[in-house]
């Protein structure tokens, strides 16, 4: 069984030294993916100070940006949205996003209905509210 690492050409680029996704066998694992926008400065949903730090953002545009990158990721990596078998979402303002997360969720997920884990972070390594990892299925 081998093992393929890749790097999409339309994801935004990764913060650390891993690929976008490794391929095993039939497995397909997404490293987390944010909002960011490939070769653009500007984070979707996302004002920040001269410092850097976040003065508002807005999930919706925020999920939105990264559903997008994870279905990038997929279709570059030879798969699927439909194939998404586990989602785990990490959200840095349970209270606050959880509920229009959820609302959000629904519509990109309705007829696939993944396995997911839902945790709070205090922060993500980019100004971001959402991060997302997934394990899709290869057919």
């Amino acid at each position: 069984m081998g093992i393929k690492r890749i790097l999409s050409p339309r994801a935004p680029e990764p913060v650390g030294p891993y690929p976008h996704a490794v391929k095993v066998g039939k497995l397909l694992f997404l490293s987390g993916i944010g909002p960011r926008e490939r070769g653009n400065p500007i984070i979707p949903g996302v004002e920040l100070d001269e410092q850097g730090n976040i003065i508002s953002y807005d999930i919706e545009e925020q999920c939105h940006a990264v559903f997008q990158n994870v279905r990038y990721v997929l279709e570059d990596a030879g798969g699927a949205w439909e194939n998404i078998v586990d989602v785990t979402v990490f959200l840095t303002n349970m209270k606050e996003d959880f509920a229009v997360f959820n609302q959000i969720y629904e519509d990109y997920f309705s007829d696939i209905r993944p396995c997911r884990t839902t945790v709070e972070v205090s922060r993500l390594p980019t100004p971001i509210a959402i991060e997302l990892k997934v394990i899709a299925v290869l057919v």
